[in-house]
């Protein structure tokens, strides 16, 4: 049975992940579309990494603004910490990608999703996630 106080959380996670899972990551026409339009600003706001801004900003693909702030984004959300000083926070990049890929390893009851686990991105996508996230 869950606890009271952890019930908003479990609602606010079962959320995101359908929201997230429930289409695989390159599945068709919406996901290039949302990629290219992810693209188109990344362009602007980070033009030495757009790939791996473009599959972060994305909301069919990491879908990061969905949670977190991130200087250049739009709509960002607040559940999740605001992404800055990012190397200080990780100075261990394989730290940050396992973070990425399973959150609930370090924390059961974190709300981001598995996105490796459960294979809603690549492992090349991660890595260019991970490359990007790690420069803010």
């Amino acid at each position: 049975m869950i606890k009271k106080k952890h019930f908003s959380t479990f609602l606010v996670s079962a959320a995101v992940s359908v929201a997230i899972f429930a289409s695989p990551a390159m599945a068709g026409k919406k996901d290039v579309k949302a990629l290219k339009k992810a693209t188109k600003t990344c362009t602007k706001v980070n033009p030495s990494d757009v790939e791996g801004c473009a599959l972060s900003f994305s909301r069919r693909h990491g879908n990061c603004l969905g949670c977190h702030s991130i200087k250049g984004g739009s709509q960002a959300g607040n559940i999740g910490p605001g992404l800055v000083a990012m190397k200080a926070r990780f100075p261990d990049r394989a730290v940050l990608r396992a973070q990425i890929w399973d959150a609930t390893v370090k924390n059961p009851n974190s709300m981001m999703p598995p996105f490796g686990k459960h294979n809603a991105l690549s492992e090349s996508q991660i890595d260019k996630i991970t490359d990007y996230i790690h420069t803010l």
